[in-house]
This record gives C-alpha cells, structure tokens and sequence, in this order.
C-alpha cells in the first residue's frame, strides 16, 4: 500500500467517524425534542396546540407557580398534528384537537384516560351543558375537557345587505354576486347546503353528498372568494357583503368596522365546534398534562385566557369575572343564550371512506 492510499483510507476512516458522531448528537437531540423524560426529567411538559390558543402570560404563571417548564408546539389544522401524533415523531403530554378528531384520535387507541381526581377545578367550572355536547364525540367526556368553543355564523355588512339576516339562503342569493365570502374548509361548506336541505351536517349519505356539492357548484358564480383568515380581512375592509366566519372572531370584527352585524346560528342550524385537552397514550408527563388542564379551568386563568383569544370558553365562572369590561353585543356573542347553541351538531368523525368522499366532492366544487 503506498503511503498515498494510506493516507486517503486514514482520511476516509476519519471522516466516517466524524459522521457518526454527528450523528450521535443529532439523535440525542431529536430524542430531548420528543419528550425524553430521562433527558428532561419530571419539571417539562410538551404541549402541542393550536397557534395563538394560549395566552403566553398565562403559560408564564404556570411556569412560576408550578416549576414545569412548557416546550410548546403549533399546529395550523387537525390534518397536520395528527399524522405526526399517530407516528409518534414527537412524545407530546398534552393536545388541544377539535371534537371530530379527538373522536378520531380515541378510536384509533391514541388517548389515555383522564383522571378526574386530578382535575377539581375541570369538575367544578366547566358547564354541564358543554360536558354534554362534548359526549356527542367523546362518550362519557373519558378522554377530553372542553376548552373553547363557537359556531360557525354569518358576518354581514348593514349598509351592504338588505334587512336582518338569520338563515344561509342569504349565501345563495344573486343580489350579492361577487360578495359572498366562503370558508375554504369541506366541512363547513358542505354543512351549509347539507342544513339547508334539512339533511345532517354528518350524514355519510352519497346522494346527501352529492346535492350539497351541486348547491355549492351552483353558488359558486355569486362567490367573490374561500378563504379562512382573509375572510376577517376583506369584512373588515369592507371589501365583501358577507362571509362565513368562526364566532371566536365576531367581536373583534365588531370593533373593526360597525357597519357589520353577526348572526351566530342561522335558523336552519349550524356547526358547534368544540376543542378540548386531551392526553396522549404516549405521553411520558402524564401527571404535568393533569395540573396544565386543571390550571387552565382555574376561573382567574379561564378569564385571562379569554381576555387574550376572544374565543368563548366553556368556564361557568369567567363571565361575571369579564363582563363588566364588555359591551352588550360583544356579551351576547362571548355568552350568549342557551338557545343560541342547544340543539346544534358538533362534528363527528365519519370515518376514512367518508373523508375521502368529503375531499372528492370537495375538489370538484373547487375545480368546476
């Protein structure tokens, strides 16, 4: 072997061991990442949420009070977090789905139970109503605690449309060609046609299906956009009649432009969506998870929390603790009557077939 190749195979064999160091380290980082309790010890807890659904004063007071450091992450869709849950790339404590995915997430065993026992305040504050509307995709409220809460209503412009509005035909209505603002969301699309007919807004009926889809095809010429944040922007700006939006955003589009007015539940129904807390079954700071969910049902932190996102909270005691700072209508948005949200559909988990069946139809909408 000439002292050339020598050389060369020394630099290979160096190089190869520099590699694997690396590589080393890299995995042992991954592994801090994903929750590694021998890495981290029992002081951490790893939320996985959505983005701006925690007050960061608040996840601050919980750090102060408690000595747990938070190593929180944000998701922008249920679709996006839960291939990486069900994977198993990152060892989360803690998550805030919505209703039909935490019901998606139990029936593929990727939930522990709650412990009860570790959530007084949960137990004492979260209204019935709300535990009840919450077993429609988690029976017996096993897995979840309500955290926030709405319905998807109709925000619309005074000066723009004609008298009251209180049903979604007002969608559907030439007048507005060019006006209409859609959420670009299949679900929430399609439950509007789907509750106009009078059909469940989580039927698993093709025919359903399929007539809702010619509706939304059919309205489609009056629509100026679908969209999901741009839709606060152009109502906002005056740029569009009316729109779909989520009822966690009225209040702050009240204060933006008073020319608008919101109807929370037109009278053919419509979506009471629910988040909530939920534990992974791969969770390694189960009993951290416990005092983060019961911190947050305290009625101090639920109306700080409140005061920060503006989405109304399932907490029976944050209202008398925020009111006095409120006006008439934005109370009426943030607590309104019973009535307003009694009797309304939460979505359920209708399973892969009907999934893909949403999406299908919903593409053909988009590219007709």
């Amino acid at each position: 072997m000439t002292d050339l190749q020598r050389y060369y195979n020394d630099m290979v064999r160096y190089v190869l061991l520099v590699l694997a160091l690396a590589s080393t380290l890299l995995l042992g980082g991954c592994d801090a990442l994903g929750g590694d309790e021998e890495a981290e010890g029992d002081d951490t807890l790893y939320i996985y949420s959505w983005g701006d659904y925690l007050d960061p004063d608040v996840i601050a007071q919980f750090e102060e009070e408690t000595g747990i450091h938070v190593v929180l992450d944000e998701f922008d869709t249920n679709e996006s977090m839960y291939p990486r849950v069900k994977e198993g790339a990152t060892n989360y404590d803690l998550i805030c789905p919505s209703d039909y995915m935490i019901q998606k997430m139990a029936e593929n065993d990727l939930l522990q139970p709650l412990d009860y026992d570790q959530l007084p305040n949960a137990k004492q504050y979260i209204g019935e109503d709300f535990l009840k509307q919450a077993e429609s995709y988690d029976p017996g409220n096993r897995y979840s605690i309500p955290y926030c809460w709405g319905t998807v209503g109709l925000m619309y412009n005074k000066k723009l449309v004609h008298g009251d509005v209180d049903s979604w035909s007002v969608l559907f209505d030439p007048a507005y060609k060019d006006e209409i603002l859609m959420q670009d969301s299949a679900r929430d699309a399609f439950m509007i046609p789907l509750r106009l007919m009078g059909d469940s807004m989580n039927t698993k009926d093709a025919k359903e299906l399929e007539a809702a889809r010619d509706m939304l095809i059919a309205q489609k010429p009056l629509v100026q956009a679908y969209g999901v944040d741009d839709i606060r922007d152009k109502l906002a700006s005056g740029e569009a009649a009316l729109g779909v939006i989520y009822s966690g955003e009225a209040i702050n589009l009240l204060k933006a432009n008073p020319d608008l007015a919101f109807c929370p539940a037109p009278k053919e129904g419509t979506n009471l969506w629910m988040d909530g807390w939920v534990i992974p079954k791969q969770a390694k700071h189960v009993e951290n998870a416990h005092k983060f969910i019961d911190f947050l049902c305290r009625p101090d932190i639920a109306a700080k929390n409140f005061e920060a996102l503006g989405y109304s909270t399932p907490n029976t005691a944050v209202q008398a603790l925020v009111e006095d700072d409120m006006d008439e209508d934005e109370i009426e948005i943030a607590f309104p009557d019973p009535t307003v949200y009694r009797g309304q559909e939460t979505y359920q988990y209708l399973g892969e077939a009907i999934d893909k069946l949403y999406t299908k139809l919903w593409l053909q909408v988009k590219v007709e």
